[in-house]
């Protein structure tokens, strides 16, 4: 078991919807970050997604594009992003952190060393949006043979014929897309997200949490109450980019926490 399946198992013993925080690793500097996300889960964050730099983003909206461009101008790459997370390890051994970015960084490394080199770092699972399912043998099934999970994207667009390709080798959790385009682009709608939420809870027994357009402690409850947990990145990040002090970007972590587990 691993610690995002953990706690996904704790929060359900609990009653308790989850909320999940999206971090630019490096964003605005290597300190900055990670004094952030120490403090996240001081914040209410259940699990952490760390976004890796990459210089081409795809899904990425201009917000998370902008933080990626800054973390990478401070001088963040892929093992620098690792060494923060084996930071963040050294007094925290429980909240667990999805590394989400894209397969180009993780390629040029060579998929095995990756993979040992991120356990040993304590990722605890993986989002990378331009591995499809076609693509298994390439990372996923390797990475859930190293015992970290392989996290997919599904959205309004994934129908009933292609959901369980979708479904086929994710472990921990289902990302659902509330919209239809990239990150920071529109406001996730609970009337429109609750019967897709439905659609792929009958198709699989994983958690099914929501993120894009989520950037509002209403906003976090109202998602949260039609999923099993909400996940906010750019509201934070813009947080980050307007300058904001560590406690105040955590204060508003915590409002939008706070939402989540009110549903």
């Amino acid at each position: 078991m691993t610690r995002i399946d953990a706690k996904f198992a704790a929060l359900k013993a609990e009653g308790k919807k989850a909320f999940v925080s999206y971090i630019m690793a490096g964003d605005p500097d290597f300190d900055t970050s990670l004094e952030i996300v120490k403090g996240l889960p001081g914040a209410g964050v259940d699990v952490i997604e760390l976004g890796l730099p990459f210089t081409d983003p795809m899904a990425d909206g201009p917000t998370i594009q902008a933080a990626g461009q800054r973390a990478l101008e401070s001088g963040m790459t892929l093992q620098r992003t690792l060494d923060l997370a084996r930071a963040f390890r050294e007094s925290d051994d429980t909240t667990p952190i999805v590394l989400m970015g894209y397969y180009n960084p993780i390629y040029s490394r060579g998929v095995d060393t990756f993979l040992a080199d991120a356990k040993a770092a304590g990722i605890d699972g993986l989002i990378v949006v331009d591995l499809p399912p076609e693509e298994d043998e390439e990372l996923c099934l390797p990475a859930q043979a190293a015992g970290l999970n392989f996290i997919r994207l599904a959205t309004p667009t994934t129908d009933d014929k292609r959901l369980p390709r979708v479904l086929q080798n994710t472990s921990g959790f289902v990302y659902y897309v509330s919209i239809t385009g990239i990150t920071g682009a529109a406001e996730a709608q609970a009337t429109n997200v609750g019967p897709e939420v439905a659609r792929i809870k009958s198709a699989t027994d994983l958690p099914v949490i929501v993120g894009f357009g989520i950037n509002t402690p209403d906003k976090s409850k109202a998602i949260a109450s039609v999923a099993d947990g909400a996940v906010v990145g750019s509201a934070i990040v813009s947080q980050i980019a307007e300058g904001k002090s560590v406690p105040d970007v955590l204060g508003f972590v915590k409002s939008l926490a706070d939402g989540a587990h009110s549903a």
